[in-house]
């Protein structure tokens, strides 16, 4: 083997480790970025969930100071809804 074909032969491997490295390491970004995801959906889930309660207070807390007809059905509204929601 010449010094030429030495060379030719080392630059290709180290060519397709580099792009070997590269596609393994995009993957594990892609994982760590999923990671990530998942516990941000999980967070606004659980603020939601305060926000939806704190909404069903307020109208509640409206229905009982005599405020009707617009108050009345949301709160019914809601509170089907939330029903729904924690059937599935």
């Amino acid at each position: 083997m010449t010094i030429h074909n030495y060379i030719i032969t080392s630059a290709a491997l180290i060519g397709a480790l580099t792009t070997l490295l590269g596609a393994l390491f995009a993957v594990y970004r892609w994982f760590i970025r999923q990671s990530k995801q998942d516990k941000d959906i999980k967070d606004i889930k659980g603020e939601n969930t305060m926000i939806v309660y704190a909404l069903f207070a307020c109208l509640d807390g409206l229905q009982q100071l005599g405020a009707n007809h617009a108050v009345t059905d949301a709160k019914s509204k809601l509170y089907e809804y939330i029903n729904k929601q924690s059937h599935q």
